[in-house]
């Protein structure tokens, strides 16, 4: 079974995609994470990636599929793969899908994350992290039971991600919606699209994600 989830920044795709990979026996595939092996191998494909990331430029879409598809040819694939985040715009969904298809295979399910914007924003701005072991912790849904003390290891410096202040995170809210929109219609019309709520508990995200691919 072959599974995209798709969601802006902070809704909660990469957590949800290890437990239906727990779930499902299939992989957890990251384009950062082969990006990232692939340069480090020396690969083709990697030397591309780095002469274009070295020239400060985005990797071409034709490299991100050559990359994708040696990595589903991996033993450790051959139950399927959840791609988390990609495709972002509709040439890459239908590079993917003729991939695919050359090699017999297909997406049984394209899965969005629903969110609310303004709750998106308090969610993420009012996330904090223990310094010391990395517990994490939020202003108002989830505090330490002490003030100024970590639950986990009793550590008293908290640190927060310079990225997760309300202008950036509008701001990658807005690139996600103005990329993404086409994206959504492109599955819906190949009746491939299930849509849940993000704005839900991670257990209650991933029941739903549970009712739709078991």
């Amino acid at each position: 079974m072959n599974v995209i989830l798709l969601g802006p920044p902070g809704a909660g795709k990469g957590t949800q995609a290890k437990l239906l990979q727990e779930l499902c026996s299939i992989l957890q595939l990251s384009t950062g994470d082969m990006l990232r092996a692939e340069v480090a191998a020396g690969s083709v494909l990697g030397k591309r990636a780095k002469e274009v990331m070295d020239a400060g430029q985005l990797v071409s879409d034709d490299v991100l599929i050559g990359m994708i598809s040696n990595r589903i040819d991996q033993p450790d694939c051959v139950n399927g793969f959840i791609l988390d985040g990609f495709p972002r715009t509709t040439p890459q969904a239908e590079a993917l899908d003729q991939m695919l298809d050359v090699k017999g295979l297909k997406i049984d399910h394209v899965i969005e994350l629903s969110v609310d914007d303004e709750a998106m924003i308090k969610r993420i701005t009012g996330r904090y992290t223990c310094s010391k072991c990395g517990a994490g912790y939020h202003d108002e849904f989830q505090t330490p039971s002490v003030d100024g003390i970590c639950d986990k290891c009793g550590g008293n410096k908290f640190s927060r991600r310079e990225d997760d202040n309300e202008t950036t995170v509008r701001s990658r809210l807005r690139a996600y919606h103005e990329q993404t929109a086409p994206i959504i219609a492109y599955y819906r019309d190949n009746d491939s699209l299930d849509i849940v709520d993000g704005m839900a508990d991670i257990e209650q995200v991933a029941k739903q994600l549970a009712e739709i691919v078991v």
